[in-house]
């Protein structure tokens, strides 16, 4: 099994380090690690460093630094435009675009989204997707955190405007004939996909994002939940770019 990946806000300038905190407790505490095992610890900006354990204390270990790197952030990017969902589905979006390997989640308040993020509780439900992308880069094992845009949330219009700004944009739908699989893809700069809310995408949205350049796009004939539709579509592209 890999080392288990603890996020700090900056990697250790010297090769030893005690991890405290939040982070310190789950590692003694709740995964138990021991003196000799090995962990990484990861800034979520692509800066890595693999450590060994050398002492455990209370809700906190000591670690010796062993190695360093770098991974160079992501290019092209992905980011994924996704329709607010009732309950969890959000929730379970968010986890499993981040393993499959997101680089940005836009909440997006679409026509037909039936939960509405207003007031405090839209900035509490943002932190809570931002708080799942985190728990779920350390799952995977991701040098790079991915980031969680709103304030709470991004209108309509306000996605037209970053999908004009895209190296290419692409709008699930299931009446769409192109395919994800043979849409043409840039070489470089920021790829961004949306997906509607369990009621799905208006015509009238799906206007607006086809007259900012967007093309709508089909992943095949089997029409996917709003939790599942961002994952396979990333799925789709890792494939194509080589991520994968």
């Amino acid at each position: 099994m890999s080392a288990p990946l603890f996020l700090v806000e900056s990697l250790p300038p010297g090769s030893s380090f005690t991890l405290d905190g939040p982070e310190g407790h789950h590692a003694a505490t709740v995964q138990r690690l021991r003196v000799g095992e090995a962990l990484i610890l990861a800034d979520g900006r692509g800066g890595t460093a693999h450590a060994e354990v050398v002492a455990v204390g209370r809700g906190s270990v000591d670690v010796a630094v062993r190695e360093r790197a770098q991974e160079a952030a992501a290019d092209p990017r992905l980011v994924v435009v996704q329709g607010i969902a009732k309950g969890d589905r959000g929730e379970l979006a968010v986890q499993a675009m981040t393993e499959t390997g997101v680089d940005e989640i836009v909440p997006w308040a679409a026509s037909r989204s039936v939960a509405q993020w207003r007031g405090d509780r839209g900035f509490k439900a943002r932190d809570k997707w931002a708080a799942t992308a985190r728990e779920a880069a350390k799952q995977a094992r991701r040098s790079w955190l991915p980031s969680v845009a709103g304030d709470p949330d991004c209108s309509t219009k306000q996605v037209a405007a970053r999908l004009a700004d895209a190296a290419a944009a692409f709008v699930l739908h299931e009446e769409a004939t192109e395919r994800l699989t043979a849409a043409p893809l840039p070489a470089t700069g920021e790829i961004i996909l949306v997906v509607g809310p369990e009621g799905g995408i208006s015509d009238a949205e799906r206007d607006a994002f086809r007259d900012a350049g967007a093309v709508p796009v089909r992943l095949g004939d089997a029409v996917l939940r709003t939790s599942t539709a961002g994952v396979a579509a990333l799925a789709v592209l890792s494939t194509r770019l080589g991520r994968w």
